[in-house]
């Protein structure tokens, strides 16, 4: 082990002179209470230490110790239903309110180990071992590191042991043994190896219907969520993770305030699967490093988080993460850069940021494991630019990386529309991708519809402002009935409380159901006008109210309301024509006879 001895301190980061070979970005423990630190620069006989835990209290002469291998955290069958910091040290069932200096895993926990493998089989890479129950969360396979590989000497027979307890030998290809436990470490800041990655041709069925019909991720992509303070991105993100069809969440609260995290984990233990009936903990990860948290653990939380997804999905499972926020990250990159004394680049962030960005998102992948078969990590990452300004370095530089872009709005928040996603701002590279997973959910015409209803909304925007000058009632008919379409997709389908016991989550069924009926409603009134109808008889038409409250009132278990609801449609869309064609030319005074009146009227 070597050794070095301090000689300079400032916050997290320390000079030491070493006494000893170390290697760069080298685990080591600092002072008489092992404080974790990695070393991230190295000059002649001095190394520069960044400290991931309070440095109150140390001072020149303290011993820094090396462990001769990389920041590593330990991955395995404990990780489930757990509560940890940026550091993966658990903050639950620990017998203390704090997190103590130099704590680690106790990694004492006993669950029933199966074996997969008998003595005298080769082993592969990243292969199953067994598989492990007990304890909180869903049974899970036990991996061999990705990096080992041997003939299986001899494995223990079915029952409890610790994590850390060996179940496995390898005789290794030099001869050596190497004994595997049902967990093992991995370096954070190492992507895990795949065999190959894949091409993304499913959505993460997300439950709200803005994203997954409008703006949709691949399952295996990546989604950036901008937006300033109030505009709804942590409730986003928890209703996406309570709401996602992924087999594991992991959800990083990165620099996220005390009392907002605090409410994460108060109620996340309290919440039912709603695919299972199960408990929503048993398949849920969450690592909580708040604001008040040492800065530099912050900024290696986002390599823990992303570096569990991928153990996951190793596992042959689908992953979604979610981190909240890249933007104070990047501020904790940005805080020990200084104290580094590297010249700041745009916005006084370190020129690496975008690479930094870049290692990150790019880890999100559907892959080919090395033994378990196909698996997924969803990355989709808040950010949270200063005043709502999308092209500060963060936002600008995270656009480069992601096929998935989610823009809240502060106005739409302000009025209390929920989610408060801008249909214009947001984007989805992929979206015509997923055209031929929509038809198998019964919605053939779901690339048509989309491109129908973002027109609409884009009209709508244009017509507002020249609304507010002229007042809505100078529009020509036409124009009216595009108002009265668009802020029905508004009503009807983007809003969505994440509070609603029916709505909170909306299936892709339901989902199907609910365009479709939009879209004919859009087609029937559009008929209507050109046979006659006024735009303010199809707005009084009885059906617009149904259509507006179906998602609050028409649950995933009773779909056949909308075959009702659409029969009742079509009928009052029946009556609107007739009915316009007997109206006497001079209608009501404040109202032209017909569209082509109004039209003429008013230009």
């Amino acid at each position: 082990m070597s050794l070095a001895i301090v000689r300079w301190i400032a916050g997290p980061v320390l000079h030491a002179t070493k006494q000893g070979p170390f290697a760069l970005r080298e685990s080591v423990r600092v002072g008489p209470q092992a404080l974790l630190g990695e070393v991230v620069r190295i000059h002649d006989d001095l190394i520069v230490v960044q400290v991931y835990e309070d440095t109150t209290g140390l001072r020149p002469g303290t011993e820094v110790h090396g462990d001769g291998q990389p920041l590593a955290i330990r991955l395995g069958p404990g990780l489930l239903g757990q509560i940890f910091d940026g550091l993966l040290r658990p903050l639950s069932d620990t017998g203390s309110a704090f997190v103590q200096p130099g704590l680690r895993g106790p990694g004492t926990a006993r669950r029933h180990f199966t074996p997969q493998v008998v003595a005298g089989a080769l082993l592969g890479p990243g292969a199953v071992i067994g598989e492990a129950t007990g304890g909180a969360g869903r049974a899970q396979r036990c991996l061999a590191p990705p990096d080992v590989a041997g003939v299986v000497e001899s494995v223990v027979p079915p029952g409890d042991y610790t994590d850390e307890a060996t179940v496995c030998t390898l005789r290794l290809g030099d001869g050596s043994t190497r004994a595997l436990a049902m967990s093992h470490a991995w370096p954070v800041r190492t992507p895990r190896p795949v065999t190959r990655r894949l091409p993304t041709e499913v959505p993460l069925v997300t439950g709200q219907r803005i994203l997954d019909c409008l703006f949709p991720v691949a399952q295996g992509g990546k989604a950036a969520i901008p937006g300033g303070f109030g505009t709804g991105k942590t409730v986003l993100l928890e209703a996406l993770a309570k709401g996602c069809n992924a087999d594991v969440i992991v959800y990083l609260g990165c620099g996220e305030r005390g009392n907002e995290m605090a409410g994460v984990l108060d109620e996340f233990p309290t919440l039912t699967d709603p695919r299972t009936g199960r408990p929503m903990m048993e398949r849920t990860v969450i690592i909580a490093n708040t604001s008040n948290m040492p800065v530099a653990a912050r900024e290696a939380s986002i390599y823990c988080a992303i570096t569990v997804a991928e153990y996951f999905r190793d596992q042959g499972l689908h992953v979604a993460l979610m981190a909240d926020s890249t933007s104070r990250w990047a501020e904790a990159l940005r805080e020990v850069s200084g104290r580094f004394g590297e010249l700041p680049g745009e916005g006084g962030y370190p020129a690496y940021l975008s690479s930094r960005l870049a290692d990150f998102y790019e880890r999100a992948a559907l892959v080919e494991t090395l033994g378990a078969g196909i698996g997924s990590v969803t990355v989709m990452g808040a950010i949270s630019p200063p005043s709502g300004d999308f092209s500060e370095p963060v936002t600008s530089h995270t656009k480069r990386y992601v096929k998935a872009f989610w823009a809240l709005d502060v106005k739409r928040a302000q009025a209390r529309f929920y989610p408060a996603i801008h249909p214009l701002q947001s984007y989805a590279e992929d979206a015509r991708e997923f055209a031929p997973w929509w038809a198998t959910q019964g919605n053939g015409q779901w690339l048509a519809l989309r491109r129908r209803f973002l027109t609409l909304l884009d009209e709508q925007a244009q017509l507002e402002r020249m609304a507010r000058i002229i007042g809505k009632d100078a529009l020509p008919a036409r124009q009216q009935l595009t108002l009265l379409c668009a802020e029905l997709i508004n009503e009807a389908f983007l809003r969505q409380s994440a509070f609603s016991e029916i709505d909170r989550v909306c299936s892709p069924a339901r989902q199907a159901a609910m365009m479709r009926l939009l879209g004919r409603f859009v087609d029937g009134a559009e008929a209507a006008l050109a046979a006659g109808a006024t735009p303010e008889r199809i707005a009084g038409m009885g059906c617009l109210r149904a259509l507006q409250r179906m998602g609050e009132e028409i649950a995933d278990d009773a779909l056949p309301k909308f075959a009702e609801l659409q029969a009742r449609l079509e009928r009052e869309l029946a009556q609107l024509t007739p009915a316009a064609e007997a109206a006497p030319p001079a209608a009501a005074p404040d109202t032209p006879a017909t569209p082509e009146a109004r039209d003429a009227a008013h230009g």
